[in-house]
């Protein structure tokens, strides 16, 4: 078990002791911002970051407003959630049966059944492409300080533009992070996971998720690319306010690499780089950036 384990299972048996679980055999699934446990009664339990109460929140609220419309999505535990552990907020899910991760078409599926929905009456914030992206920056203190400076200025430069955006799709329900890595595939079909940004945006806003994997990481092929923008019936990258969405979204992948780099060594060298493809240091698009867990 890691350090970062230790006060990670003192709040799961506090809030397991709460909702009346046994955790006795939970074994850690993923131990980053969210902490994720699996208990041995197959229920997930995720543990947020303290004052992330309204965004625990909004996962449950979301993943039932889901459940309702039929969409396919991991579903919350019909109780009171969140819980409150160790002054941080705590939910539990239904664990998923035998899956692998998604692929670009479920991505696809899955936005198609979420895209269409009306807006809800529930407690969404309007879209922020850029939340947390200021604390990330000053917490990256494994850059220099031309680059977090340099990292500023995108940021202000991006969110000037964002203000006055180009109109285009209808706004809508957006998850907020769409992409493979937030899909499973069981064999009953694709899941959607993770609501935690979920808000009111703009569609295009879950699209280019997608398109940078293209255009920035090369992580998605053309051909599958052209699969994708085929099921949904647009090619963002064709539409005038895609720079700058994929900006955005460039800048919240280096400042989540850059922020933990400052205490993980291991991905300091990749978040280096990803400043250096920003500021026209490395080779042309698309750049290969690892994925970091």
């Amino acid at each position: 078990m890691t350090i970062s384990a230790v006060p990670a299972r003192a709040v799961l048996e506090e809030a397991c002791a709460l909702a009346g679980f046994d955790p006795v055999g939970a074994e850690p699934v993923r131990l980053a911002e969210n902490e994720i446990w699996r208990l041995a009664s197959n229920v997930i339990v995720r543990i947020a970051r303290a004052g992330q109460w309204k965004a625990a929140l909004r996962e449950v609220l979301v993943a039932r407003w889901l459940a309702d419309n039929g969409v396919s999505a991991v579903r919350a535990l019909p109780f009171e959630q969140p819980i409150e552990a160790g002054g941080q907020p705590v939910t539990f899910w239904a664990e998923l049966p035998p899956h692998e991760i998604g692929n670009v078409m479920d991505v696809v599926t899955l936005l198609m059944q979420l895209h269409p929905l009306p807006v809800p009456d529930l407690p969404l914030d309007r879209l922020d492409p850029f939340v947390r992206v200021a604390d990330r920056i000053e917490a990256a203190t494994s850059l220099t300080e031309d680059d977090r400076a340099w990292l500023r200025d995108r940021h202000a430069e991006l969110r000037e533009q964002w203000e006055h955006r180009p109109r285009g799709l209808s706004e809508c329900v957006v998850h907020g992070d769409a992409w493979v890595g937030n899909v499973v595939r069981t064999a009953d079909g694709p899941v959607l996971l993770d609501f935690e940004r979920a808000s009111v945006g703009p569609p295009e806003w879950d699209l280019v998720s997608i398109a940078v994997k293209v255009s920035t990481t090369g992580t998605v092929t053309a051909a599958e690319y052209a699969d994708f923008c085929a099921a949904y019936g647009i090619d963002v990258m064709q539409w005038e306010g895609y720079d700058l969405l994929a900006g955005a979204r460039e800048l919240r992948m280096t400042t989540y690499a850059a922020q933990h780099a400052a205490t993980r060594p291991v991905w300091q060298a990749e978040a280096q780089y990803r400043v250096d493809c920003l500021r026209g240091r490395a080779e042309p698009r698309p750049w290969s950036w690892k994925g970091i867990m």
